[in-house]
């Protein structure tokens, strides 16, 4: 019996999809999305409880360690994007970021851009990423198939 033809290795349509990460200490929310439609997803940090500026052995006080399962789960939650864009109020994006850079220089070649943004709302998030992406798009001038 014949091996099944191209259709096998066809990307499935996840790939065209646009994704915004916005990533705290805590929680990563992850949204795929494409003109008509949109999918969130959360990923939790491994200790989402633990509070950021208690640690007194830190190498610089204020700053929780850098939580690479946390950030490998992220990078498995984006792994399907087409193109990325990250935000978040505080360093856990420009942390995600390096991380990516190191452990999936693939995923961070997608990544369009990074921006601070407070605690929105999934709507706001979604609109803002959707604005960012028709800009984005237009700028670059894609074609879509």
């Amino acid at each position: 019996m014949p091996f099944p033809g191209p259709q096998a290795h066809h990307h499935p349509m996840s790939t065209h999809y646009h994704a915004v990460v916005w990533i705290d200490h805590k929680q990563a929310r992850v949204v795929y999305f494409n003109a008509d439609s949109s999918e969130p997803q959360v990923v939790q940090s491994s200790h989402p409880n633990t509070h950021l500026h208690h640690k007194a052995n830190s190498i610089d006080s204020g700053h929780a360690p850098v939580d690479k399962k946390f950030f490998e789960r992220v990078a498995e939650a984006i792994a399907h994007a087409g193109a990325l864009l990250v935000v978040g109020p505080a360093s856990a994006k420009t942390e995600l970021v390096s991380y990516l850079r190191q452990a999936h220089p693939v995923t961070a070649a997608r990544i369009s851009a990074v921006e601070p943004m407070d605690h929105p709302t999934d709507g706001q998030l979604l609109a803002h990423a959707r604005h960012f992406f028709k800009a984005d798009d237009r700028m670059r001038s894609q074609i879509h198939a």
